[in-house]
């Protein structure tokens, strides 16, 4: 096993330099893609040249066009089984990769992208997997559920990829992306199959599944010369009781736009968010409780804007692509280094100054300093007595939330929606904002002075012919 200890910043490389297909080359440029990301430039000379790869590298560095890139690269679009299995820690995540590597492969007419995740019924996956697929896309156990039942084929897989490892192990997944790589192991790819590894961290479990399953693999470990992010933390002293309050006073204190609060289980995080809706607050909760189109709702809604504050487990937050968050409240010590380090770094991006709150009791107090001491961080200790409560000064979103019950099943996208209110109901620009499109639903953030005339506009209008259901959330 080969190593780069650390590879730092270089110049900017074109993707024009890579000899990637026709193809390949109008799907990058479509996406505007000009110039590639440092883990793009140190580790696509190896994954196209199809050799193993295991890279440390954090979220945002580019590894999804980088794996997809390779694993396109080598597909036959007339076999229709599965020739590259990319597994993700969470639904989320997988199916945002799925999409981008849909994007990506925009002008390979008839390559089929399958998404295989929990919280969605078996059914509609079972019938895409028995109609042909090029590359799968899933979470661990639903892999698993289909591997079991005998509806995924794995004897044609030649890349997999396994993509956040890390946090698949902090989840619990380790039997799971073993028993997916032993069935890999006794298919007729086996000694060609790529394994491609993308890590935000390197613990030994890590280590271990790279020398066990892949071949001679590179390690590349990223940095990226970019400066730290610009977050400045601090620490609340209450008393255990309190915390709820703690977070409403501090809510209504910074009068932050976006905020995440992070709470450690299930329980927690639904008390919290439904208290904090009752006090008045546009809060939702996101935990391993709710069904997908749940998910999917709360996840649409906070990255639109219309609810700003949304209130999380860890499990449930990772592998989220949410622009901006301005706030970071820790309802309690994160229970690792990892996780406090994974949960603060949601703020302070792109150059932005981030905010992160901890709140801690008198037993809490000593694991947070453990915490600054061994990430070098500064926390301000405070005491909340300073800060209060004002329900007068709860921050209202710009904008609420309309729902469609129409997608991209549809063939619905949102510049048909755009057009349809703008033109047709006469509502002017500034009133709509981001407008986000699943599967199934379309998730529209309006002003409250053009909610009427837009409901309207469905309730009495048809889009690309057809009329679609719609309410306020």
């Amino acid at each position: 096993m080969t190593s780069n200890t650390a590879i730092t910043a270089a110049a900017a490389t074109s993707f024009s330099s890579l000899g990637l297909s026709k193809q390949l080359m109008e799907g990058i440029e479509a996406l505007e893609f000009t110039q590639m990301t440092l883990t793009q430039q140190v580790c696509l000379p190896d994954v196209l040249a199809g050799k193993d790869v295991a890279v440390q590298a954090k979220t945002g560095s580019g590894k999804t066009l980088a794996f997809a890139l390779g694993l396109l690269s080598k597909i036959e679009i007339e076999a229709k089984k599965p020739q590259a299995l990319i597994m993700c820690p969470t639904r989320e995540l997988a199916e945002q990769v799925a999409e981008q590597v849909r994007l990506i492969a925009k002008r390979m007419a008839n390559l089929k992208v399958v998404t295989l995740v929990g919280g969605m019924p078996m059914g509609p996956q079972i019938i895409s997997l028995r109609y042909g697929s090029n590359v799968v896309v899933g979470t661990p156990g639903r892999i698993m559920d289909h591997i079991g039942k005998r509806t995924l084929s794995l004897k044609k897989v030649n890349c997999f990829v396994l993509d956040e490892a890390d946090r698949m192990l902090d989840m619990g997944f380790e039997d799971e992306m073993r028993v997916v790589m032993h069935h890999l192991s006794q298919n007729a790819q086996a000694a060609t199959r790529q394994t491609l590894l993308f890590s935000a961290t390197f613990p030994e479990k890590i280590k271990s599944i790279t020398d066990q399953y892949q071949r001679d693999a590179k390690i590349i470990k990223v940095e990226d010369g970019q400066a730290a992010p610009n977050i400045e933390q601090q620490a609340y002293r209450i008393s255990n009781e309190h915390r709820t309050q703690a977070v409403a006073a501090l809510l209504t204190h910074h009068q932050i736009e976006s905020t995440i609060v992070f709470c450690r289980t299930r329980i927690e995080t639904r008390e919290l968010s439904e208290e904090l809706y009752q006090m008045g607050f546009a809060a939702a909760g996101l935990h391993g409780d709710l069904e997908q189109s749940e998910r999917s709702q709360v996840l649409a809604r906070f990255a639109n804007k219309t609810v700003s504050v949304l209130v999380a487990t860890d499990v449930a937050a990772r592998g989220l692509d949410i622009e901006r968050v301005d706030l970071i409240i820790n309802h309690r010590v994160s229970e690792d280094i990892d996780t406090h380090t994974h949960r603060i770094g949601r703020t302070g991006r792109a150059e932005e100054k981030g905010l992160a709150i901890t709140l801690i009791d008198d037993a809490e107090e000593s694991r947070l300093d453990e915490i600054a001491a061994k990430t070098d961080a500064k926390i301000n200790k405070l005491h909340i007595q300073g800060v209060r409560f004002h329900a007068n000064r709860i921050r209202e979103p710009e904008y609420v939330c309309i729902a469609v019950d129409g997608g991209k099943r549809d063939k619905l996208r949102p510049g048909d929606i755009l057009g349809a209110l703008t033109k047709e109901a006469e509502i002017p620009g500034e009133d709509i904002g981001k407008i986000s499109i699943s599967a199934r639903h379309a998730y529209i953030a309006i002003k409250a002075r053009s909610v009427k005339r837009a409901l309207n506009q469905f309730r009495e209008k048809r889009i690309k012919g057809k009329r679609f259901k719609a309410r306020k959330l």
